[in-house]
């Protein structure tokens, strides 16, 4: 009898915590709570564990599963390339057409003046082209002393030494005596945290401007870009106000330093548009994707090398030395084709853009009348909760009592995922949800919520 059959979930638990290393887990700790949940299916928007239980997915896997689960295109896509050309590399003058067909079709779909793709296998790895692009394009200018690249606070980028470096998470910094050299962050525009009593448009100027600020405290002479989200997700779904973009914009310009969005969160629908830079406002010079434009089936990421950077390292730059054995991976690579032809085919992003994010921001505004929330905020199809002890002060309760770990277990045991970062619990959820998914979303927060606010009132 196969081991499936047998469902033997406390093997699979003690086989998983003695072999298996997690990422961003304590294992020790992951072990004395009983081991990890066994995700053994799933279907649409829901995963199912191997005790049976149905779970409403509402991080999209990580961010990535925006056509939901189970999409037998996606698998078919897969299956046929994987008949057909497994593998080849990109290198030795080498290609084929499923690189081919996706970094035309990303090309079109991008926001102008992107014509060139670089392709990754995660987008930690497009964060680290991306550092290698913006120095080798000042050096091919004559100006290599351009090399510092500025980031912010809260900020994710990606786990590899390049991508932590840009991101501004200090734990991991902490870990690996991290940023390298040539990186700077500046203080996030999350208002809820830090703008007091400032209105959302006097704040997002006054978190704008600190790039001036450290671009002056530098050297402009040595600054070489600055990176961002457009919304911060890892970091809790900051969602900079609305002045914060265009006056980021107004300094790039005026410093002529390179502007890179990191979308691998926000592009391809997630905010309502195909990228969220256009949701913004925002003219990069770079892009870096990743997570749904696979829609999570395949490991892929990117770089789209707008033209202003791609016309000086291609012309001038001879052999670009850098590159990855599973660059433009073909059946990645017709997964991806087919994803983005499926949004296409059906308007997922009209729709998401027109109806479902609308719905979801009402109905997650209404979240913010509980009494342990200080903040409801969403923008397309991503939204955050910020757990407080007192709504008028905006104070937290005790770092011990841990209220948004102690949420997030209380979700994913009553039916639904939501992730904790610190005490604000945020969602994602799949870009295919309907209104019920949507208020069953809702509902399912509301009632943990309340389990939450029962649990800590009785351990403090």
């Amino acid at each position: 009898m196969s081991k499936t059959a047998m469902n033997p979930t406390q093997e699979w638990k003690r086989s998983d915590h003695q072999h298996y290393m997690h990422p961003f887990t304590d294992t020790r700790e992951l072990g004395e709570k009983g081991g990890a949940r066994i995700i053994t299916r799933a279907d649409g928007v829901y995963i199912y564990d191997s005790e049976g239980h149905k779970i409403l997915d509402g991080m999209a896997g990580l961010w990535c599963v925006s056509l939901g689960y189970g999409r037998q295109e996606l698998v078919d896509a897969a299956t046929r390339q994987m008949q057909e050309l497994p593998y080849y590399n990109s290198f030795f003058q080498c290609t084929h057409p499923p690189a081919i067909e996706l970094s035309t079709l990303l090309s079109e779909l991008s926001p102008g003046n992107f014509n060139h793709v670089f392709f990754t296998g995660s987008g930690s790895e497009a964060n680290d082209t991306q550092i290698r692009l913006i120095r080798r394009y000042w050096d091919l200018l004559g100006q290599p002393q351009k090399m510092t690249i500025i980031a912010r606070k809260n900020a994710y980028h990606g786990s590899t030494l390049g991508g932590a470096s840009l991101g501004g998470m200090s734990a991991m910094h902490e870990q690996m005596v991290l940023p390298v050299p040539g990186i700077e962050h500046i203080e996030q525009p999350y208002h809820f945290g830090l703008g007091g009593d400032m209105s959302p448009a006097e704040f997002g100027l006054q978190q704008a401007r600190l790039l001036e600020e450290k671009i002056n405290e530098v050297g402009a002479d040595k600054v070489a870009a600055f990176i961002g989200e457009p919304v911060q997700g890892a970091g809790g779904v900051i969602i900079p106000p609305d002045t914060y973009w265009p006056e980021i914009q107004r300094i790039c310009d005026e410093y002529g330093i390179l502007l890179v969005a990191d979308e691998v969160i926000t592009a391809f629908g997630r905010l309502g548009e195909w990228f969220g830079s256009t949701r913004f406002g925002i003219r990069p010079d770079l892009i870096s994707f990743a997570k749904g434009v696979s829609s999570g089936y395949l490991p892929l990421g990117g770089s789209l090398v707008g033209d202003r950077v791609a016309e000086v390292v291609i012309a001038n730059g001879g052999e670009f030395a850098h590159g990855y054995t599973y660059s433009g991976h073909p059946a990645a690579c017709a997964v991806a084709l087919e994803t983005l032809r499926i949004l296409q085919r059906e308007k997922i992003v009209e729709r998401v853009k027109q109806h479902t994010a609308p719905y979801f921001n009402r109905r997650w505004a209404e979240l913010a009348e509980h009494p342990v929330i200080g903040e409801a905020r969403s923008v397309g199809l991503v939204g955050a909760l910020e757990i407080v002890q007192d709504k008028s002060s905006r104070a937290r309760f005790h770092k011990d009592l841990g209220a948004g770990t102690r949420c997030r277990d209380i979700c994913v045991n009553n039916g639904l995922v939501m992730r904790a970062v610190g005490d604000t619990m945020i969602v994602s959820p799949p870009l295919i949800v309907e209104d019920a998914h949507i208020d069953e979303l809702v509902e399912k927060a509301w009632k943990c919520l309340d389990l939450t606010a029962a649990s800590l009132e009785a351990a403090a």
